[in-house]
This record gives structure tokens, C-alpha cells and sequence, in this order.
């Protein structure tokens, strides 16, 4: 093999974790090849994976185009504005949504060549002998070495076998991105973060959407009573969330969708334009090692890593959603960063404890940290503290009062345990909690912490206080 095809290392996945993994590796001095098989629109290799490209990005794009939409219809009045024959272009939304993604993809490109990273395009194959095969879209095989190789090809769709996904009127969360028009009814089957978003973004366009969850608890990963505060505003705002909702079968046939499901009351079908298969999401293993290169997986499918994110082959790492925990972009990122460190022969360290989950909807949730009802399960003694954005003089200049900011300390030593909001700006303001976290903070050096006024960040501020019962904008219980 020639030396152009021998490297100090190589990522397979151009995803959040691998691109950020490829930069940090080349910015130590190493030797640096990426392999990412993503095509876009356009059939061109497009660097950022799902995240960037069908995920996060694009998700958060429409999510606002949207919201300008719907505060246009409906949110202006209170502020003395009005509006009339207010009408939706859901191509050019679409097209807004594909340049940004352009312009990012485009932006991971340019910082790849900044840094000399090599890019191939192409799937790669984890072979014998720290040997990477590439095999292109015309089916040219290429092999290149290293003796450190980081698998980060992240995740994908599960399927469901009762609603097999058409790309026409049964879709999945990529698909959900680039509907040519509103769709009059649309189904939604899981009600996480994903089929949450995505419902919020097109019952706003003036969709009529029922989501239907399979699992008896909404949102079972939040806190308790963020959770039933997002049910209560979300349904509020007219998504059909239905619980206890087992899809039996989904067929599409011409225009339409015919989706039979049980809950509690019986057996049940509804008619449908669209419909949105989004009940998680599995590690994307597929074809990435040869039998003679068997990586160790657990029973969930996940690889198995040991405390420095390296498989049971010495030198093969593996980082983001293809290892266990919280499938999120930042999470994949650090792991990208530490992995790279770990090759250069330093010893970073990552806190799992103060990763931040948020979901963007109107509210939005985000959180930090332990659930109240997780910490009672283990019977840690605790503080809470809960101030209402409805006693922010901010959120009610925004009109935005929805929500609240809820604090956990532990009642011994007043460390934080957990933040937990929902409301305007959750996803901001919640950066100050995670950095408190970290820095193993206390409420009560919150409390002493001067936040501007008026600002939505007082409710930070207020909740910290309200933990031993001091908060000055509203009665103390």
C-alpha cells in the first residue's frame, strides 16, 4: 500500500461526531482521512451526516419558518399588530431549509481542506489488519490504513415493519422534511422528540395532526411535571396526542394512508394524507466491519467501548449514537474531540452526568441533569425550587408566558442535581445550568449570581431562590 493511502488515522462517518473527530485529529499534527457515504440532493457527497443534513438542522429550520408563520396568524395581536391574507410558499420554505443546509455542508468541506483532511466518499469497511475498504457510489474499491481507525456512522430509522415506509404518503423523519404542500391530516406514530418537532412544525402550517404513542407515560425521559406542562400546552395548541396508541397496520393506497390501531378503549382506524413513522432511531452497523474484523456489540446492537471509547480491537474506537447513551449531536461532538485527544496520547475526561437534551418546540423543553422522580427511585433527599415564566416581566413583553424553570439541589449539600425547563428560550437559558453543573455548583451560588433585568434568564435566578424558599416575584410555599 502507498503511503497516500496510509494514515495516522481514520474516520469512517462524517457526521457531528466524525467531522468534529477528523478536525480535532488534524489539528494535532495527525495525518487525517475521512470516509462518509452521504449523498444529497444534488447526488454529491455532503459532509454532516443526518444530523446536519436530514436531522437537526433542517428539523430547526422548518420549526421556525413555521413559528414566523403561525405568530403571523395568530400571535401578533396583544402587541397592537395586525395581519391579514397571510399565505404559506411550503417550496420556498423547503428551499430556505436546503440552503442552509447547503451553506453548512458546504462550510464542513472548506474546514476539512483548512485542515488537510483527506475525504473519500464513499461506504467504508472496517477489514483485518487496521485496513479501511471504501467502496464508491460506481462501485470503485479503494483500501487505506491506520493504525488508529474512529467509527462514527451514527444511527438511522427504525423500522416498523406494520408501516413500511413508501417515501410517498408513509415517510420517515427525512421524508417529513420536504412535503410539497401542508397535508391536511397527518399522522405521527411515536411521540418523542422527533415526532413531536416534526408534528409542532406542520399542525402550524395547518395540518390537523394525531400523534399516536405507544407508551402509556408521555415523554418518560423528562421530569414529570415538565412532561404533563408540554402535553398540556401542546394539545393546547391542537396536536391529538392519543397514549396507549399500538399501531397494528398502515396501508398506502393512492392518495391516502389507512392507519388500524388498539389503545384502551378498543380497535380503532383513521384516514390519512401522510403519515411519519418516527419511533426511534439504531445503531448504523451495517456492513461496517468484515467478518474477519468482528466488533463487539451488546444485546441493544450498540458497540461495546471500553472508558476510553476503544472496541475490543485495539486502536478502533467508536463514538456518538453507535455506543450507548443519549443519541444527540453535542454528545457525539465531545466523544469526536476526546477520541482524538486519546490517539495523541492525552487523557480528556467527559461529565455524562451535565449532557443537555432539549426539544424544540413552542415551548421549548430542555434539561440537565437528574428527574425528580429518578432521584426519589434512589432515595436522595432533595430541594426544589420551581419559578413560572408567567412572573417574568421579560417573557411578558415577549407574550410568550408559557412554562416554568425547575431546580433540584440535594437537600444536604445544595449541589445541583437537576434543571428542568420549559418555556421561551429553554434551549439558551439553559446552557447556564449545565455550566453551573459542571463547575459542581450550588443553588445558592446561583442565587448570589447577578442576572440582568429584564431578562428571561432571571427565572434562573428566581428558581435558585425559590429552592429554599427566597424568591422575591412569587409566593413562597
Amino acid at each position: 500500500m502507498s503511503s497516500d493511502n496510509k494514515f495516522d488515522v481514520i474516520v469512517i462517518g462524517g457526521g457531528p461526531g466524525g467531522y468534529v473527530a477528523a478536525i480535532r485529529c488534524a489539528q494535532l499534527g495527525l495525518k487525517t482521512a475521512c470516509v462518509d457515504d452521504f449523498t444529497g440532493k444534488d447526488n454529491k457527497a455532503s459532509l454532516g451526516g443526518t444530523c446536519l443534513n436530514v436531522g437537526c438542522i433542517p428539523s430547526k429550520a422548518l420549526l421556525e419558518s413555521s413559528h414566523h408563520y403561525e405568530q403571523l396568524n395568530h400571535g401578533l395581536e396583544n402587541h397592537g399588530i395586525k395581519v391579514s391574507d397571510v399565505t404559506i410558499d411550503v417550496p420556498a420554505m423547503i428551499k430556505n431549509k436546503d440552503d442552509i443546509v447547503g451553506r453548512l455542508t458546504d462550510g464542513i468541506s472548506g474546514l476539512f481542506k483548512a485542515n488537510k483532511i483527506t475525504s473519500f466518499h464513499g461506504h467504508g469497511k472496517l477489514l483485518a489488519g487496521k485496513e479501511v475498504e471504501i467502496t464508491s457510489n460506481k462501485n470503485k474499491i479503494t483500501s487505506i490504513s491506520s493504525e488508529s481507525i474512529i467509527l462514527a456512522t451514527g444511527s438511522r430509522p427504525i423500522d416498523m415493519p406494520c408501516a413500511p415506509i413508501d417515501n410517498k404518503n408513509i415517510v420517515d423523519s427525512s421524508g417529513a422534511l420536504d412535503f410539497d404542500k401542508t397535508p391536511k391530516k397527518l399522522g405521527v406514530i411515536g411521540a418523542g422528540v422527533i415526532g413531536l418537532e416534526l408534528g409542532s412544525v406542520w399542525s402550524r402550517l395547518g395540518a390537523d395532526v394525531v400523534l399516536l404513542e405507544a407508551q402509556d407515560t408521555f415523554l418518560p425521559v423528562a421530569d414529570s411535571k415538565i412532561a404533563a406542562e408540554a402535553k398540556r400546552q401542546l394539545r393546547k395548541q391542537g396536536l391529538d396526542i392519543k397514549m396507549s396508541a399500538r399501531v397494528t397496520k398502515a396501508v398506502s393506497k393512492g392518495k391516502k394512508v389507512t392507519v388500524n390501531y388498539e389503545d384502551s378503549s378498543g380497535e380503532h382506524s383513521i384516514t390519512l394524507d401522510k403519515l411519519i413513522v418516527s419511533v426511534g432511531r439504531r445503531p448504523n452497523t451495517d456492513n461496517l466491519f468484515a467478518p474477519e474484523a468482528p466488533i463487539e456489540l451488546d444485546e441493544r446492537g450498540f458497540i461495546e467501548v471500553d472508558e476510553l471509547w476503544q472496541t475490543n480491537h485495539p486502536g478502533v474506537y467508536a463514538i456518538g449514537d453507535l455506543i450507548r447513551g443519549p443519541m444527540l449531536a453535542h454528545k457525539a461532538s465531545e466523544e469526536g474531540v476526546a477520541v482524538a485527544e486519546v490517539i495523541y496520547g492525552e487523557k480528556p475526561e467527559l461529565n455524562y452526568n451535565v449532557i443537555p437534551s432539549v426539544i424544540y418546540t413552542r415551548p421549548e423543553i430542555a434539561w440537565v441533569g437528574q428527574t425528580e422522580q429518578q432521584l426519589k427511585a434512589v432515595g436522595e433527599k432533595i430541594k426544589i425550587g420551581i419559578f413560572p415564566f408567567a412572573a417574568s416581566g421579560r417573557a411578558q413583553a415577549l407574550g410568550d408566558t408559557s412554562g416554568m424553570v425547575k431546580m433540584i439541589s440535594s437537600e444536604q449539600t445544595d449541589q445541583i442535581l437537576g434543571v428542568h425547563i420549559i418555556g421561551p428560550q429553554a434551549s439558551e437559558l439553559l446552557a447556564e445550568a449545565v455550566l453551573a453543573m459542571e463547575y459542581s455548583a450550588s443553588t445558592e451560588d446561583l442565587a448570589l449570581t447577578i442576572h440582568a433585568h429584564p431578562t428571561l434568564s432571571e427565572a434562573m435566578h428566581e428558581a435558585a431562590l425559590a429552592v429554599d424558599k427566597r424568591a422575591l416575584h412569587i409566593p413562597n410555599k
